[in-house]
């Protein structure tokens, strides 16, 4: 079964109700994975989501702190100093943010055949693993 990174826009999507079919497709997704246990995530989602949750979506403290509880239940790859040095090849070798390169260095040491993010150019394969947006029909 091959494994798939949640990047942080779609965790995001999942707690905003500005846009509910984004909102609908982004719970979808993630309950999809985390029954199949399929979902990977990283120590920087959380991070970036917590960021989001607290300045952006304005989310109570408890609120978060269950989604972090939650988001737990998917694999979660630990930001290191080798993921964070693979990064900054990928950094160079794609000419992306450093940012996505971490995303993409944590999904790469998953083993994750598929990223998915709203972020990233749906179809761009990096590193063997290809880019997917669940969005996509959200554009048409």
């Amino acid at each position: 079964m091959s494994r798939c990174f949640i990047d942080t826009n779609i965790i995001v999507y999942a707690n905003d109700a500005r846009d509910q079919d984004k909102q609908t497709r982004a719970l979808e997704t993630i309950a999809e994975h985390m029954k199949s246990g399929t979902g990977v995530i990283s120590t920087q989602v959380l991070q970036e989501y917590a960021h989001v949750a607290l300045n952006k979506l304005h989310q109570r403290q408890d609120v978060i702190l269950r989604q972090l509880v939650l988001l737990e239940g998917f694999t979660v790859i630990q930001q290191s100093p080798a993921l964070i040095r693979r990064a900054v090849e990928i950094k160079a070798a794609y000419q992306i943010s450093f940012w996505d390169a971490c995303i993409i260095a944590a999904a790469e040491h998953a083993k994750c055949n598929v990223i998915l993010s709203e972020d990233m150019n749906a179809g761009q394969f990096y590193s063997g693993i290809v880019m997917q947006n669940p969005f996509e029909w959200a554009r048409g």
